[in-house]
């Protein structure tokens, strides 16, 4: 039984096709892989039929029935249910009220809250993944970032009797998951299929969408470019359709590193969970910084960017003064964040009022009077270099694809020129295009002399892209090995303790 199907879906903007002529069928029982780069087209096929945005041309049916999607609630009536990588969450509310986000809450009488009910039904859905550790009472605000999207994800398995589920949209799910909350995820999807409902799945992991899906749908450009059986087909023949350029012209080779002079040294920096971090890193080197989740990456990062622990930072020598961000930006230091859309961007505000905003110091004359065309001439010329896609300068950030998203945030980073890049996750959530220009343009900022900290979970990229590779344990520096003499298994076995793989720690 086909559980879900589109037919000729047709949508432009402004002239600007986003959905050409697009056609699915989703049966019963099966993982289909929606795969595209960012602004293929994927976001708005899934906002389509998540009842978001109206199509210009085009039919959906739910097993057989033609229907009309017209807003979320219909969707939802209609047993569609979407797990998006962007968390939607009020961090000041309950884990069980969080669950019930958009839904009616359970009720007495008609009219009260059946807070026990409600946090019984949060309670056996977040059952359902595995999630028995996570108090329903306690506020989101105290769980980690992967809890709090498995949380989000066990909202959509609440049982509502009249609105079954029949379809999940996952888009990245596992882009702020740990690898043993992505296995619960996993686990959670083969049992969907037996009992025969079928998923969507949006990943730029390509180990993902080879090891769980049934089918591969590629779209570019907006259009449906392929349609692929997962087991008759590979990770390179995907990744040449989606790009269009073959899957060795995909990687970023390391290039020798430069000798240059210690940029940032860090010497017993403390804080919150840190401790005693001493580390440098020299003008165009990329220095990995790896662990496991928790481990005290991005705290180091921010820390860095808002000096508020123990311990002493020198730029260039010169013993920094940071007390707030704007000091450390004004001192050469560039961040990119791990959560772009809520601590990255401004998402209501222009492309150009994003790349400027740390930069509106020197670009300002007599003394606070904003010169608009060095704005304008500055931000064409980064947007430009990280090879941003959009409308124009004008356009809203939030009408940005994620990967483009992304690269607003780098144009930002590398307006000031600065002496030390610092990135946490910066290749995260976004497409196999756009991580080969971050990547591109990562080598071209190194071999201009740029320091660059690297913050990565994904193994490969901070093995292939580091120099050398710092890793945290509980808070605390335990190795710095070289890049080209370690692998995924041997970075492993640091994370986890294992002894006998790596030096002693060493600035």
């Amino acid at each position: 039984m086909t559980l879900l199907s589109v037919t000729g879906l047709n949508k432009s903007y402004g002239g600007v096709p986003a959905l050409k002529d697009v056609s699915l069928a989703l049966p019963a029982g099966e993982v289909l892989a929606l795969m595209g780069e960012n602004g293929a087209g994927k976001s708005t096929l899934i906002k389509v039929l998540a009842g978001a945005v109206v199509p210009d041309a085009g039919g959906i049916g739910i097993e057989g029935r033609p229907v009309t999607i017209a807003s979320p609630e219909e969707a939802h009536a209609l047993g569609l249910r979407f797990i998006h990588q962007e968390l939607n969450i009020v961090p000041s509310l309950s884990v069980a009220e969080n669950v019930f986000l958009g839904r009616r809450y359970p009720t007495r009488l008609g009219a009260f809250v059946d807070w026990p009910g409600l946090h019984s039904q949060a309670r056996k859905a977040l059952d359902m993944l595995g999630l028995g550790d996570i108090d329903t009472r306690q506020t989101m605000a105290r769980l980690s970032i992967g809890n709090r999207m498995l949380v989000k994800i066990a909202a959509t398995f609440l049982d509502e009797g009249a609105n079954p589920p029949r379809v999940f949209i996952m888009d990245e799910p596992t882009a702020a998951l740990t690898g043993p909350e992505s296995e619960r995820l996993f686990a959670i999807i083969a049992a969907l299929k037996a009992k025969g409902q079928g998923i969507i799945y949006v990943s730029h992991r390509m180990d993902e969408v080879m090891r769980i899906s049934d089918r591969i749908m590629v779209l570019r450009d907006g259009g449906v470019c392929a349609r692929l059986g997962t087991s008759a087909t590979s990770r390179a023949e995907v990744i040449e359709l989606m790009t269009g350029r073959g899957v060795s012209e995909t990687q970023v080779r390391r290039a020798k590193p430069l000798s240059g002079a210690v940029a940032l040294s860090a010497s017993g920096v403390s804080g919150g969970l840190l401790r005693d971090i001493s580390l440098e890193v020299r003008k165009g080197e990329i220095l990995g910084l790896a662990g496991l989740a928790g481990a005290g990456q991005s705290q180091f990062l921010k820390l860095l960017m808002g000096h508020a622990g123990r311990g002493s930072i020198a730029i260039d020598g010169t013993k920094a003064r940071i007390r707030q961000p704007a000091d450390a930006w004004r001192l050469g230091l560039a961040y990119v964040p791990r959560e772009r859309r809520a601590e990255g961007l401004v998402l209501t505000h222009d492309i150009t009022h994003n790349t400027v905003l740390p930069h509106l110091g020197w670009l300002s004359r007599f003394g606070g009077f904003l010169n608009r065309r060095r704005e304008w001439l500055l931000t064409g010329q980064v947007t430009g270099r990280v090879r941003l896609k959009a409308a124009g300068l004008h356009q809203r950030v939030w009408r940005l694809s994620g990967g483009n998203q992304q690269k607003v945030v780098f144009a930002r980073a590398v307006a000031g020129s600065p002496s030390v890049l610092l990135l946490d996750e910066p290749t995260r959530g976004v497409d196999v295009g756009a991580k080969f220009d971050i990547h591109t343009l990562l080598r071209e900022l190194a071999h201009s002399g740029t320091a660059i900290i690297l913050a990565s979970s994904d193994l490969p990229e901070l093995i292939g892209l580091s120099d050398r590779i710092a890793v945290l344990r509980d808070g605390r520096m335990v190795s710095i090995v070289q890049a080209r003499d370690i692998d995924e298994p041997k970075l492993l076995g640091l994370f986890y303790g294992e002894a006998g793989l790596a030096d002693a720690p060493r600035p």
